[in-house]
């Protein structure tokens, strides 16, 4: 029995000991993109501008705070004219809603480096809650998060008027992000 305690807390000393918090937000590696269909052809897009406040303590993830903004004109879809066209007010409208906003209303640990996380995504005006799995890698002082989600463009009112059905622009887009902290 005392073996086994002793071994318990051998082990469970490096983990201890491993434990951080991430409260900087590494605005320069961090990116996040998104893939949807036009016209029957998958197309890629991506966001570079992406700034917040993070707190993310390894011991304890259940109390994370995490708000991000995502300046919607720091849109690279590979086209500089496709850049110039979605930012108008059909699409992102950047110049009334100049950022999409996420925060994090609770994060549940899966095992020791997934989660389920749940927060509120507003994009033009427009709240939802998502619900996705993610992974985070701890190395060299930082962490990277890592994950994916689907939303619908038609809850955000992403493409107005004639853009509105889905027959030229799909409805569904994935949407993969890593995020980098650092202590």
């Amino acid at each position: 029995m005392l073996k086994r305690t002793l071994a318990a807390a051998f082990f469970s000393v490096p983990f201890a000991l491993s434990a951080a918090t991430y409260s900087s937000l590494d605005s320069e590696q961090s990116n996040i993109q998104f893939h949807y269909q036009q016209m029957g052809v998958k197309m890629d897009g991506s966001f570079s501008g992406i700034e917040g406040d993070i707190h993310f303590d390894t011991a304890d993830a259940s109390n994370a705070k995490v708000k991000l903004q995502v300046k919607m004109d720091s849109v690279n879809t590979g086209s500089e004219e496709a850049d110039s066209e979605v930012v108008k007010p059909e699409w992102f409208n950047a110049e009334a809603h100049p950022n999409a906003l996420f925060t994090v209303t609770s994060i549940e640990s899966k095992s020791a480096n997934e989660f389920e996380v749940t927060g509120l995504l507003s994009i033009k005006g427009h709240e939802q809650e998502i619900r996705f799995p993610a992974t985070v890698i701890e190395a060299e002082n930082k962490a990277t998060f890592t994950g994916s989600f689907s939303l619908l463009r038609g809850d955000y009112a992403i493409g107005e008027g004639v853009w509105s059905t889905f027959d030229m622009v799909a409805n569904d887009v994935r949407v993969d992000f890593t995020i980098v902290a650092t202590e």
